[in-house]
């Protein structure tokens, strides 16, 4: 480079020197790294951030800090960004913040200056009511340096839960404290043969246990989708995960003072769908798919489900009735028969809360027996976990509707959100559904006792017992009369009952006591 008579650098070269180091910080840890990356199927965090991102919308912050020495020596050379790189962009138009962890860089390691970049655009996030997205792919804690700061990150989560949208995106490994940051945030996104996320990894698990496992068996994305229920979603590769980031921040507001946004739609607000009349069994043991049913009534058939793999007893997600974002809770009745159990309240818990926090309207669509019976429940603390779930539909404020497509019995109807007493604005039900205290045949077990077992036949009187309890008791008409539900309506009119009820409820607000935080019972 020139030097003018005073050995400063020209303005050109100074504009050369800018040009050069941004190309050099673009690069990362090197040619050869990111080489090494794609050869492991993987996207470098720039590159990931150009999929995620509107093109040309991202701005970054942050591009030349670089690593502090650690008290192993210097670095072999300095890399800009110290192994993550940070900024604001938009998805659909609308600002997001993110940081994305680069891998050629020390392993994507978590180190002081690593950490200060992560926890400023959160704080820059809150501050403007944005959405923020980690994109994660790292080694862990920098040895004698990281390890500390996660704890400045976890503060933030803390500081956003329920102000703005947090969502990780689980692009490589992620192990150790590093896993609680995407435990803290509302949704975890992993990628089959990609992601990795365990406390501690196989070699300490043999070491201490003797247990034998291999990482992918410890903490892939099948694991996490399926078992732990850590991973609201999982895809087969990158762009696809990077994709359908996208899509879910189209149901979400940026932030808690925001409404969610409005998707303009052809489906008919008056669709009247006669298919719905045939998908529920007249007989009442007989499974059907509540997912279907689901697909019928929203707009543009378009449902999308969260932890579809994990408790799948109870089906949680977003969707559009007349171009507004509703949360779905319902029950499967191919799974269980629809009961509630441990996992599918702890499930449904969060879900509800999230909704409640960013003014998303709540559906629920019941088919419901009942608690899931027995003694591994009872031991696991269902009573605990089911109060979860009751604790954070009686938490809410936002606009509450509920379908029964064919059965609850007992405490479910509260669990569920079917009962007037915990907050539920308006229950339907369909002509065919039965709601009551116990089921037919219990209570027909309990109530005809003596009479069943004194008969000739036993059995005859009993199924006669539970058809007069059945018509007598569990018909929705004597819930209609004792106040239980507030309207009957016909299969087919489910989508204009649901659009025209939310409509009516929206702008709806309530006084609630004054507290700092309500005690769930965690």
């Amino acid at each position: 480079m020139s030097r003018e008579g005073d050995g400063k650098l020209s303005d050109k070269d100074k504009l050369d020197l800018l040009r050069e180091r941004r190309e050099e910080a673009k690069l990362g840890g090197g040619l050869k790294r990111i080489e090494r990356q794609h050869s492991s199927g993987k996207l470098t965090a720039r590159e990931r951030l150009d999929q995620l991102l509107d093109p040309g919308s991202f701005s970054e912050l942050g591009m030349f800090i670089t690593p502090q020495p650690t008290s192993f020596g210097e670095l072999e050379r300095k890399f800009y960004g110290d192994g993550v790189v940070t900024g604001s962009g938009l998805i659909d138009g609308r600002r997001v913040y993110v940081f994305a962890q680069d891998f050629t860089v020390i392993g994507g390691s978590l180190g002081e200056q690593h950490a200060r970049k992560i926890c400023l655009v959160m704080e820059k996030a809150i501050q403007t009511g944005s959405p923020i997205i980690g994109l994660i792919d790292s080694g862990g804690a920098r040895i004698q340096e990281g390890l500390g700061h996660y704890g400045s990150i976890f503060y933030r989560n803390t500081l956003g839960a329920g102000v703005i949208p947090q969502i990780s995106v689980i692009l490589g490994p992620c192990a150790g404290g590093a896993v609680y940051s995407p435990a803290l945030s509302d949704f975890v996104f992993m990628v089959e043969g990609v992601s990795r996320m365990h406390i501690t990894g196989p070699q300490v698990i043999k070491a201490v246990t003797g247990e034998e496992v291999t990482s992918e068996e410890l903490g892939g994305a099948a694991v996490h989708h399926t078992r732990s229920g850590v991973a609201h979603f999982v895809s087969k590769e990158e762009k696809e995960c990077l994709d359908l980031v996208r899509e879910l921040l189209s149901y979400l507001p940026s932030n808690n003072r925001e409404l969610p946004p409005i998707r303009s739609t052809e489906d008919s607000i008056d669709r009247m769908e006669d298919e719905l009349v045939d998908i529920i069994p007249d007989d009442p043991k007989k499974p059907y798919d509540m997912k279907q049913l689901i697909r019928l009534v929203v707009d543009d058939g378009v449902f999308l489900e969260i932890q579809e793999g994990f408790a799948r007893n109870i089906i949680i997600g977003f969707a559009r009735l007349n171009g507004h974002t509703i949360g779905i809770i319902a029950n499967q009745p191919l799974v269980f028969a629809g009961c509630l159990d441990i996992n599918s309240s702890d499930k449904a818990a969060r879900f509800i809360r999230f909704c409640d926090a960013f003014g998303v309207s709540i559906v629920n669509f019941v088919d419901c027996p009942g608690y899931l019976p027995g003694t591994q429940q009872e031991y696991g603390g269902i009573i605990r976990h089911g109060a979860k779930m009751l604790y954070a539909y009686c938490e809410t404020t936002v606009p509450r509707v509920t379908v029964v497509t064919r059965k609850i019995y007992g405490g479910a109807m509260s669990g569920m959100s079917v009962s007037k007493l915990v907050g539920t604005d308006l229950t339907a039900v369909l002509p065919s559904a039965e709601i009551a205290i116990m089921g037919p045949e219990g209570a027909a077990n309990i109530i005809f006792k003596e009479e069943i077992g004194k008969a000739e036949d036993p059995e005859a009187v009993r199924a006669e017992k539970v058809r007069q309890y059945r018509e007598q008791f569990a018909n929705p008409y004597v819930a209609a009369e004792k106040g239980w539900i507030d309207v009957i309506i016909e299969p087919r009119e489910i989508r204009p009952f649901l659009i025209t009820s939310l409509e009516r409820l929206r702008g709806k607000g309530e006084r609630r006591p004054e507290k700092k935080h309500g005690t769930i019972p965690l």
